[in-house]
């Protein structure tokens, strides 16, 4: 088991590696740490995502059954939701859902390349008393 101070990853599953790499490192704000045509490692502040291509081993571990899009996401948390909308939009992508506000925050919904999720959200001004 991962130990409490060494960093969790998460994996996505994606079509096309390149592809996927170029997403999350042009529009999301994430670096490189290591890139092959068939698996990267990109990471954007504690987050360590491991993006598998269909070769890799940890595709070929997912049973067929468990391949299916559920509602699992990554959250990135932005300080200005308004503003990174607005950027993402004149960069041509999409979202995959409206602009949903609750007591917590602001949120929207991108996906990669592959239909994978990744949540935007900005958190709600809290009040100076607390």
């Amino acid at each position: 088991m991962t130990a409490p101070t060494e960093q969790a990853s998460v994996r996505y599953i994606v079509d096309d590696v390149p592809s996927a790499t170029d997403f999350y490192t042009k529009h999301l704000g994430f670096t490189v740490a290591f890139d092959a045509p068939v698996f990267a490692d990109v990471r954007r502040g504690a987050l360590r995502l491991l993006l598998s291509g269909p070769a890799t081993s940890g595709a070929r571990a997912t049973p067929a059954d468990a391949a299916v899009a559920g509602r699992n996401r990554i959250h990135l948390i932005v300080a200005d939701l308004d503003a990174e909308i607005e950027r993402l939009r004149a960069a041509g992508l999409t979202f995959r859902s409206d602009l949903v506000s609750g007591p917590g925050g602001r949120q929207i919904l991108i996906a990669d390349p592959a239909g994978n999720l990744v949540e935007l959200f900005e958190a709600a001004a809290r009040p100076a008393n607390q």
